[in-house]
């Protein structure tokens, strides 16, 4: 095997999702989220999931990242059932989320600095982050001093300094003009190829789905379901060159085909709503 080729995919998942079911309300005002889903991620596959608005897509991205704890069925780690945050997944979420008042590499020290690494250790680990991320030469520099793409990069570092067995991100370039989307996409891609970093992506964004994956899980509307898996069989390394060929596009119409349905349901629904509140303003 050449050293550019994917590692061979480990025969125990790093990650169980076993019919989870997540409701929210009370009584008849009772609304289903998540709907029995069920997927794994093994070692170093980057997996997306991917769906209409109102799928349940951040509220699984709560449960694998333990921030909601009541929850039918399991995910789990190993034999590990989540049901609180836990250290072998680091999180990146849609919203910026670096501090303001320190610089790039305070930033990506923070969470060592949590855990009572030493500093000279937990700068030497910061480095190498920030220039894993294509930040070297800002290690110095205050978030107001940098671009979207930039500040998103700082979380990743930050999150990747902890060295998590999982990356979970939530959508974490929505806020992103479309070509830093890719270029930030081929820095990921070279990124968790590097690691050999188990990664699941939430995303609603199509190419951004079939760039970064191996595998993309699709969902209906809600209550959110799994419709399919896709596996993405475009070779590895890939970088956003690949958006162009015909079998990248043959991926997107074909996963566009089962989500449009799923999106004119979510539609045909809002619009339901907005008449109803009409009705009775």
């Amino acid at each position: 095997m050449s050293i550019s080729e994917k590692p061979p995919l480990a025969q125990e998942p790093a990650l169980v999702v076993d019919d989870v079911v997540k409701r929210f309300g009370r009584g008849t005002e009772i609304v289903t989220a998540v709907d029995h889903v069920s997927f794994s991620v093994q070692q170093g596959e980057f997996v997306s999931v991917i769906g209409p608005s109102g799928c349940g897509k951040s509220t699984l991205f709560n449960i694998i990242g333990g921030l909601l704890s009541e929850y039918e069925g399991a995910v789990k780690i190993g034999e590990e059932r989540i049901s609180a945050p836990h250290p072998a997944v680091g999180m990146v979420f849609q919203e910026e989320s670096t501090f303001p008042w320190r610089t790039v590499i305070d930033n990506v020290a923070f969470p060592l600095e949590l855990q009572g690494v030493a500093k000279s250790e937990r700068m030497d680990r910061a480095h190498h982050f920030i220039d894993m991320v294509g930040l070297a030469s800002f290690e110095k520099a205050f978030p107001s001093q940098l671009s979207g793409g930039m500040k998103q990069r700082v979380s990743i570092a930050r999150t990747l300094v902890s060295q998590p067995k999982i990356l979970l991100m939530d959508e974490p370039f929505a806020a992103l003009d479309e070509q830093t989307r890719l270029l930030l996409g081929d820095k990921i891609t070279q990124i968790q190829q590097e690691l050999n970093q188990t990664t699941l992506l939430i995303t609603h964004n199509l190419t951004e789905a079939v760039q970064l994956s191996d595998r993309i899980v699709v969902m209906t509307y809600r209550p959110g379901q799994v419709k399919r898996i896709v596996d993405i069989n475009l070779p590895r390394p890939r970088t956003s060159d690949v958006v162009g060929s015909d079998a990248f596009g043959h991926y997107v119409a074909e996963i566009w085909n089962d989500l449009r349905e799923e999106a004119s349901r979510g539609m045909a629904d809002s619009e339901s709503a907005a008449s109803r509140r009409a009705a009775h303003g």
